[in-house]
C-alpha cells in the first residue's frame, strides 16, 4: 500500500498476486479485508478513497486455518480469501516438475547475469532429484542462483552447488555405500573378482580393509561361500 500510486490501484479492472498472506501484519489484514469487501481503500498519508476492483491470489505454506484458530489471521478475512483453493502438492511429491523448473529458472538466470548456461550436468540432476526440497520451489530458485554466480562456464557441475546439497550428495553416497554392507552376496560377489584378495574387495566395494574383514565375520563368509 506504500507504493506511490499503490499496488492495488495498479492492479485495477486486473489481477494481484499475495505471497505468503500468512504474514501479513493484523493492521493490514483490516485494510485488505476492506478492499475486498468494500473495494476501496485510503493510501497512506491520503483521505481520498480510491476505488478499485481487482481478483486477488494468494499463496501460503502456512495453515491458515491453525493462525485463524489461534487468533492471529482474521476468520473474516479468510473466508474473504478461500473462495477457491489450490492446494500444490511439496516439490518433493512431484519430481517431474524439476527438470521443468530447472530449465525455466536457467533461463530466467542467463537473462539476469547475462550468461550463456545451458544445462546441469547428470550428477547435478541427480541430486535434485534425490533431494527433499523443504524451502520447495523457492530453494530449487535459489540453489541455481547461487551456481549461477560461481559457473564460469556453460554447464553447472556439482562444485557450483551450495554446500548443504553437496553435503547432502556426500552423506546420500555414504548411505548407499553402506547399504552394500548389509548385502553378503555383494560381498562375496566382490571376493570372488578379486580371487579372494581382501584389500582388493574392499577396494571395488569403496570401503576399508577393517569393514569387509567385520563383514566377512558377521556373515561367516568363506571361500566356499555360494
Amino acid at each position: 500500500f506504500k507504493d506511490k500510486k499503490g499496488r492495488f490501484q495498479t492492479a485495477d479492472k486486473g489481477t494481484i498476486f499475495l505471497d505468503e498472506i500468512a504474514d501479513i501484519s493484523s493492521k493490514i489484514q483490516i485494510k485488505l479485508l476492506r478492499v475486498l469487501q468494500e473495494k476501496e481503500f485510503e493510501p497512506v498519508g491520503d483521505s481520498k478513497t480510491i476505488k478499485v476492483d481487482v481478483r486477488v491470489i494468494a499463496s501460503t505454506n502456512q495453515n491458515l486455518t491453525d493462525k485463524v484458530r489461534n487468533g492471529l489471521f482474521r476468520e473474516d478475512l479468510y473466508y474473504r480469501l478461500n473462495v477457491m483453493k489450490i492446494i500444490i502438492p511439496p516439490l518433493r511429491e512431484r519430481k517431474d516438475d524439476i527438470p521443468l523448473l530447472v530449465k525455466h529458472f536457467i533461463s530466467v538466470f542467463n537473462k539476469k547475469f547475462n550468461k550463456n548456461i545451458s544445462s546441469i550436468t547428470p550428477d547435478v540432476q541427480k541430486i535434485f532429484l534425490d533431494y527433499h526440497w523443504p524451502g520447495n520451489v523457492r530453494e530449487l530458485e535459489h540453489t541455481l542462483e547461487h551456481a549461477f554466480i560461481l559457473c564460469r562456464h556453460t554447464v553447472i557441475s556439482v562444485n557450483h552447488l551450495p554446500p548443504e546439497l553437496i553435503t547432502y550428495d556426500a552423506q546420500a553416497a555414504l548411505c548407499r555405500d553402506n547399504s552394500k554392507l548389509e548385502d553378503p552376496d555383494i560381498i562375496i560377489n566382490a571376493l570372488k573378482k578379486s580371487s579372494w584378495n581382501k584389500t582388493k574387495a574392499a577396494q571395488l566395494l569403496g570401503i576399508s580393509r577393517r569393514s569387509i574383514y567385520r563383514k566377512i565375520k558377521e556373515f561367516n563368509i568363506s571361500e566356499d561361500s555360494n
